[in-house]
């Protein structure tokens, strides 16, 4: 064969290659098409009885999501359509998002599995805990845990919490020499952190006043933004694809940073414990906190948690143990600051019980009435988890008639519940008499979900309710809070509601 017949075989050779690898590429993509209008199709027959707002056919509400605060769209639609509307994430995905109590009180009560399609974003953060677990390891872990919050655990615990509030409360007395608008949000968040540290982990952090703890809050910020930023971009649901994208990279380090922070914090209890000669040595000498019950726990085979085990439940208790009550606290004390006869009544209530503040208990907790139910009323308008997903295990039926398929993906949307004026009249108004005793008699069981409901409802909120009455009685004895109106907050949708610019506060020493 001469060069110039073995040249022109090489070059039909490859034309036909490449009429082969084009004839499969468009095969390929006649066969995902395909796919995708079916999946489009089966999902327009799930919602066709809950009537939403319009949708573009390939990129859903997106746009509508993006001119605009996430929960301000969705609350604005909530009004126009009773009880639910689908919310697509593009012209393939959707989910049906609920915001009335009967039709939460009929989910909740049922043992669906989360949404993996998006709660396992969280994995490569917080493993497999007590959030993301489901089914009978769920069950398991859950009844490991359940002791670590009895109230025998809890009762310790205020003095180590009014410890860490102090310190805050003493950074701030510096600081509004300087300037009496202090932006709060990161300074609660790291006073939560020290409390958690100091509480369910027995150990000092110094972290409100040794700056490079800041690294951990930094991380766990940085999850928050990149999850959300991965739930609304369709494309990074895939893994590679996400693992390749610059975010993925980003995500990767910023949990590697958090992780290193769990395991220190591991890794010097387990030395501690072995020093010291186990569970029954240490009770002597203090009072036994999380992480304790959690190295000892045994499975009803007699198996301790495993390595892995371990570090998911600390870091998911890292996160919502800090994040959460960090969003709430943060919230209460903008809506003290901007209701001020509330606050008043707050003081002088805590004055009452606390005299000066030099000493606050246990007992003292449950004196505080009306600051609970400013409490309460502040998680109604900010609840730090906007929305909580299912995926249907089998056929749903609501109330009102109108079913769900099993498969099918439902938002528990709790701030456009609480903010649902056929369930709370007036519910931009803050209002802490909604939660008086005879008012509380006649709500229904599922209008008020800040700490979910049923079987899977969060496991710490008896902690976090004490930790707020602790944080708030102390700085309302020590400060008097103002709005800045120069820099009013702005709702971000992460993983805990949040402020884009922080929450910034005008604060007067009393």
């Amino acid at each position: 064969m001469g060069p110039g017949l073995g040249s022109a075989w090489l070059l039909g050779d490859l034309s036909s290659l490449l009429q082969t690898l084009l004839l499969f590429g468009l095969l390929l993509l006649l066969l995902k098409g395909t796919q995708l209008y079916w999946r489009r199709q089966r999902l327009l027959r799930t919602f066709q009885s809950f009537p939403g707002p319009p949708s573009h056919w390939l990129y859903g509400h997106l746009l509508e999501y993006q001119k605009a605060e996430e929960l301000k769209v969705t609350v604005s639609w909530a009004h126009k359509f009773p009880c639910a509307f689908p919310r697509w994430f593009s012209g393939f995905m959707a989910f049906l998002q609920i915001y009335d109590p009967d039709y939460m009180k009929v989910l909740l009560g049922r043992s669906d599995p989360k949404a993996n399609l998006f709660y396992r974003f969280l994995v490569p953060w917080i493993g497999e805990g007590l959030l993301n677990l489901n089914g009978p390891v769920w069950f398991q872990h859950r009844r490991l845990l359940t002791p670590a919050f009895h109230h025998d655990i809890l009762k310790p615990y205020v003095a180590l919490m009014a410890d860490s509030v102090r310190v805050m409360l003493n950074k701030w007395e510096e600081l509004i020499t300087q300037s009496p608008s202090l932006e709060v949000f990161e300074d609660i968040s790291l006073m939560a952190l020290d409390t958690l540290m100091k509480c369910a982990f027995s150990h000092e952090s110094n972290c409100q006043t040794e700056r490079n703890a800041d690294c951990y809050i930094q991380a766990v910020w940085e999850q928050g933004t990149l999850i959300v930023a991965r739930v609304r971009y369709a494309l990074y649901h895939n893994d590679l694809i996400y693992w390749l994208s610059p975010q993925g990279y980003q995500a990767r380090q910023s949990a590697r940073r958090a992780h290193e922070h769990t395991d220190k914090v591991i890794r010097k209890r387990k030395e501690y414990l072995q020093q010291e000669g186990g569970l029954e040595a240490v009770l002597k000498k203090r009072h036994l906190d999380f992480l304790d019950i959690l190295l000892c726990a045994k499975t009803e085979n007699g198996d301790s948690l495993s390595d892995k085990e371990l570090r998911a439940e600390v870091d998911t208790f890292m996160f919502e143990g800090h994040d959460t009550t960090a969003s709430g606290i943060s919230w209460l004390f903008y809506s003290l600051a901007t209701n001020p006869e509330h606050q008043q009544k707050c003081r002088e209530e805590i004055r009452a019980i606390l005299g000066d503040g030099t000493s606050i208990t246990w007992e003292h907790l449950s004196q505080m009435p009306y600051t609970t139910m400013c409490i309460k009323e502040s998680l109604r308008l900010y609840p730090p988890v906007s929305n909580i997903s299912r995926e249907l295990s089998k056929p749903l039926t609501f109330p009102d008639g109108r079913s769900l398929p099993a498969g099918t993906f439902v938002t528990i949307h709790i701030h456009a519940l609480h903010r649902n004026p056929s369930v709370w009249p007036e519910p931009e108004v803050f209002d802490p008499l909604r939660f008086s005793p005879e008012n509380s008699a006649f709500r229904h069981s599922h209008a008020f979900l800040p700490f979910s409901a049923g079987s899977r409802n969060c496991i710490g909120q008896q902690f976090a309710m004490v930790e707020m009455k602790v944080v708030t009685a102390l700085t309302l004895l020590h400060f008097h809070l103002a709005p800045d109106d120069t820099r009013p907050p702005e709702f971000s949708s992460r993983l805990v509601l949040k402020s884009k610019n922080g929450i910034h506060l005008k604060l007067k020493r009393l």
